[in-house]
């Protein structure tokens, strides 16, 4: 899915983990999306934060992100350290195969795959093995980000299992898988969107989601 990030980006990690205090995420992107954007329900009571929106090739929002609990940073990782505990709620509009705004082209389709690209490859963001050398660092992402996508292209094949979790008190089949590095999830809505999520040190098993009510009080 071919998306460009803008104003929100997620705050850059500075080595050791401690987050570079540079362009703080602002709202702005969320409030011009034309659908409802998901959080964890009212029985997560820890803290949430913004993290980026995504628009499509004619400018318009497409998906974003939400956190839940600690705020993640890369950092080199020792055997034991808690790498702390958070949730990781992406929203992503359900869009189909359209004529782009300028009607030079056509915007791809956005679909349970889509989610579940961008919920893998959030989570990779975050979890390169800290003994990796900066040199190897890039070539370990293409070659994860590309395996990313060759699963949420895949979400019957045998790395995926089945999970139901709520969704506005709707209890929702997603696509769910673990890792080394985390888990992954992905389905449906009955607001017209797609969710994907990504975490670690909390488990999903226990997770709801909602629309949140008021993304102005994330700024």
């Amino acid at each position: 899915m071919e998306t460009t990030s803008r104003a929100v980006e997620q705050v850059p990690a500075a080595e050791g983990g401690q987050q570079v205090p540079s362009a703080r995420r602002t709202v702005d992107g969320y409030l011009e999306a034309p659908f409802p954007w998901y959080g964890l329900d009212e029985a997560f009571t820890g803290p949430r934060w913004l993290m980026q929106v995504g628009t499509a090739a004619d400018g318009a929002v497409e998906h974003g992100s939400i956190g839940h609990g600690d705020e993640p940073s890369v950092r080199h990782e020792t055997a034991g350290e808690d790498r702390g505990r958070f949730a990781v709620v992406v929203t992503v509009a359900a869009n189909p195969s359209r004529r782009s705004a300028d009607g030079t082209g056509l915007l791809e389709a956005t679909s349970v795959s889509s989610a579940a690209w961008l919920a893998g490859v959030g989570l990779l963001s975050f979890t390169w093995p800290g003994q990796m050398d900066h040199s190897l660092r890039d070539d370990w992402l293409d070659q994860q980000t590309e395996t990313a996508w060759a699963l949420a292209d895949d979400l019957a094949g045998p790395e995926w299992s089945s999970l139901s979790l709520p969704v506005d008190g709707v209890p929702t089949p997603f696509h769910y898988r673990e890792s080394e590095f985390g888990w992954v999830l992905a389905g449906s809505t009955e607001q017209g969107v797609h969710l994907g999520a990504y975490g670690r040190g909390m488990s999903a098993y226990g997770l709801g989601f909602s629309v949140v009510k008021d993304i102005a009080e994330y700024a």
